[in-house]
């Protein structure tokens, strides 16, 4: 959302700020998805219920799998979008961030035609994901949700 407000903000020191702000919080996702993915690496999750159908179990291992794939294809597609362009780039306004392909226009704009469509897809997963949670927890009232929340144990 940050990012669309930010194509679409008129030419102004505002516009670039929100364009920072974007690429932070995307180089900020892609470490916080390389942390969880090494925790989960040590970490394996809690057997899926024992009532739940294979179809089930099978959707929801794709539909992880799709989460994490685009949470990190879609920060690495906007690096490469942002290091086509030419345009240089700090995190937070601090850290430099090296450019990862040459400069060439063709690339940012097939690159950033990527970058829009798996952020489409992000919120595509994101509504299936959260969709199939409610209706663990409010139409089959299995304990699926409630395992996935920090704070809270099940009786399994």
């Amino acid at each position: 959302m940050l990012g669309l407000l930010a194509v679409n903000w008129r030419l102004s020191p505002t516009k670039l700020d929100l364009f920072v702000w974007h690429k932070s919080t995307g180089m900020l996702v892609l470490t916080l998805v390389a942390i969880r993915l090494a925790w989960r690496a040590t970490h394996p999750p809690p057997p899926w219920p024992s009532n739940m159908p294979r179809w089930e179990r099978i959707a929801a291992g794709v539909t992880h799998g799709l989460l994490y794939a685009v949470m990190i294809a879609m920060p690495l597609s906007g690096w490469v979008v942002s290091s086509a362009a030419g345009v240089p780039f700090s995190i937070y306004w601090r850290i430099p961030l090296p450019s990862i392909v040459a400069p060439d226009r063709h690339l940012a704009e097939v690159a950033a035609g990527v970058h829009f469509g798996l952020g489409v897809a992000l919120v595509a997963l994101l509504v299936l994901h959260v969709g199939a949670a409610l209706r663990h927890h409010y139409v089959k009232r299995d304990d699926v949700l409630v395992r996935m929340l920090p704070w809270r144990k099940t009786s399994r």
